[in-house]
């Protein structure tokens, strides 16, 4: 994958990402604050809790930090998969903000 399409797909990601937060926000109570400076999103939530995404340029991953630990995910032509336990992105996030929030989400 070249660095421009790299970029593209992990730029789509974020943007998923924020959609998703809003329409969460839209659709609940569960008032998650996104916040998108840069390369990174930072989700908080109501107990404070933070979940962050992050671009990792040089290579070529997307890293998300949460309670749950940090993972790092490389995109394999269809989806963005952890690089160790192959889970994929927004299973992952979903899971992860589900925790935090204390009740089921879905991005």
């Amino acid at each position: 994958m070249t660095d421009l399409e790299y970029l593209d797909c992990a730029e789509a990601l974020l943007a998923r990402v924020e959609a998703g937060c809003d329409r969460i926000n839209e659709s609940t109570d569960a008032d998650i604050d996104n916040q998108r400076v840069g390369a990174m999103v930072t989700l908080t939530f109501q107990d404070g809790s933070q979940i962050i995404v992050n671009l990792q340029k040089p290579l070529q991953e997307v890293w998300l930090a949460a309670r749950a630990g940090g993972f790092h995910y490389k995109y394999d032509g269809a989806a963005w998969r952890d690089t160790k336990s192959r889970g994929e992105f927004f299973a992952d996030l979903a899971r992860c903000a589900s925790a935090q929030a204390g009740r089921p989400l879905n991005f």
